[in-house]
């Protein structure tokens, strides 16, 4: 891997002291030097409506989140569960960035999914559930290794830092293998 590739990384906790933000964090540190991670934020898209988009000017914000993911070259997606499915403000990214229709900004980006739980299953239907739409999306999702983090809460230091050697080794690896993925699919 010679080159290096930008990637989005989105986020669907919303909250301040997110375990999802900080896990994003942890492994954008652990991420091969052929990664640049950054964060792209989503808790100030309006809700997609189609009325917004047809007859008039969309949402300002709505133009620069779609334009940050078409400037990436692959997607990390760190969630949570809400219900045993996706978080709402995450679905509305999602939203956004596929639309207007036939002009998707995540068609062909490679992905990868890290799930975050406080609770012993790791989210793993908000995983699952948000791999349902990276068919239709026309995203590659990494399959191996699976990332669902669960207990989270006892992971981290009260600064934020990853403190669970375990954890800390798991993410590396799992880092490395997104780098892999995303060189293969670019």
């Amino acid at each position: 891997m010679s080159s290096i590739h930008h990637i989005a990384v989105l986020v669907g906790s919303l909250r301040k002291d997110s375990l999802n933000r900080k896990t994003a964090l942890a492994a954008s540190s652990l991420a091969p030097k052929s990664l640049l991670l950054e964060i792209v934020e989503i808790g100030a898209l309006p809700h997609y409506n189609i009325d917004l988009e047809e007859g008039a000017t969309p949402p300002e914000a709505w133009g620069a989140f779609r334009e940050q993911i078409r400037s990436a070259q692959g997607v990390l997606f760190v969630t949570p569960e809400f219900n045993r499915s996706v978080p709402g403000a995450l679905k509305n990214a999602i939203d956004v960035g596929s639309r207007p229709y036939g002009q998707s900004a995540w068609a062909g980006k490679p992905c990868g999914v890290i799930s975050v739980s406080p609770g012993a299953l790791g989210a793993f239907g908000a995983n699952h559930h948000l791999r349902q739409s990276f068919v239709f999306l026309d995203m590659p999702a990494m399959q191996q290794p699976e990332a669902y983090i669960g207990n989270a809460a006892g992971l981290f230091d009260e600064q934020g830092n990853l403190t669970n050697p375990a954890t800390r080794d798991f993410l590396a690896k799992y880092m490395q293998s997104f780098a892999q993925w995303v060189e293969r699919h670019v």
